[in-house]
């Protein structure tokens, strides 16, 4: 199944739902960052909620969620965008910790202490940022947490990821619902009676289901048309001009030191692992435009 993200709305009441299935895509950042079984189900579920979360905003605006905790994973940064494309990686790719009841424990690697923080690029001067303490450490709950907390939107979403045990991801995928005002109480019960009773979005994933099996289960005995449909994808927004303006940032003391103790450097990508050599004319001529900039 290809990856691809749905969106639907309610007919007669104001609720959105959004499922997606994001194997293909966590798989390839498990390959990518060589992570650990615990750390691919961290980064696959944070990957797969900021796509949730991307398809909310409008043409040419991005979201960002940064996961800091007190577990051996530290950290997981995600970066989506509207048309559904997604990167992102974890502080410590071979953090491992002790199965709970012979499942993954996310909660354990990253910890339930800590923070996350989204950062939304709306195309303004300064980017929106929202911060909330982790409620559990297991992502789709703390995205839910942060939904209600920060935006005071009523927000159930659910995350699954299953790495067999070779380390390759072979059911990922999520979804998102969202009751925006005016609300109406029975309705609501009806979205939440019926999400208590589903099984697992990763039980869902391995059976076949697919974004539309989802929603039809979530609302079910609630009418709803489909708002449209788009694929997804892991794709790095990284460029070697973008990099240029990284060292540039780092102003013309800090260029000359590198210079200096190094002659050259490379730079990596965090988010896809690409490596961005310069030599030391390259590194004279960016010191250069600083100094022609000053």
């Amino acid at each position: 199944m290809a990856d691809y993200l749905l969106r639907v709305m309610g007919e007669k009441f104001n609720v959105i739902g959004l499922a997606c299935v994001t194997t293909g895509l966590v798989d390839e950042a498990r390959s990518l960052h060589g992570t650990s079984r615990t750390a691919s189900a961290a980064l696959g579920r944070a990957l797969t909620g900021g796509l949730l979360m991307g398809a909310l905003m409008k043409r040419g605006q991005r979201v960002g969620l940064k996961f800091e905790g007190s577990g051996p994973l530290k950290k997981i940064i995600v970066e989506a965008d509207h048309d559904g494309t997604v990167r992102g990686f974890v502080g410590v790719p071979g953090a491992q910790v002790p199965l709970n009841d012979e499942k993954l424990n996310v909660a354990a690697a990253l910890g339930c202490e800590g923070s996350l923080t989204v950062f939304k690029d709306l195309g303004l001067k300064e980017p929106y940022r929202g911060i909330v303490k982790l409620l559990t450490g297991e992502i789709a709950e703390d995205i839910a947490y942060y939904f209600a907390e920060s935006e005071q939107i009523p927000s159930a979403v659910g995350l699954g990821v299953f790495v067999k045990p070779d380390g390759k991801v072979s059911a990922a995928g999520g979804f998102l619902i969202q009751s925006l005002p005016p609300s109406e109480e029975r309705t609501v019960e009806q979205f939440i009676e019926n999400i208590r009773k589903m099984p697992f979005v990763t039980d869902l994933l391995r059976e076949g289901k697919t974004p539309e099996d989802i929603l039809e289960i979530i609302f079910s005995g609630v009418p709803y048309h489909v708002l449209g449909k788009r694929n997804l994808s892991l794709r790095c927004a990284c460029s070697r001009e973008r990099i240029e303006r990284v060292l540039i940032s780092l102003g013309k003391e800090e260029l000359e030191g590198i210079i200096a103790e190094q002659g050259e450097t490379d730079v990596t990508c965090e988010f896809c692992r690409s490596n961005y050599h310069f030599t030391r004319k390259e590194l004279e001529d960016l010191r250069q435009e600083i100094s022609s900039v000053s």
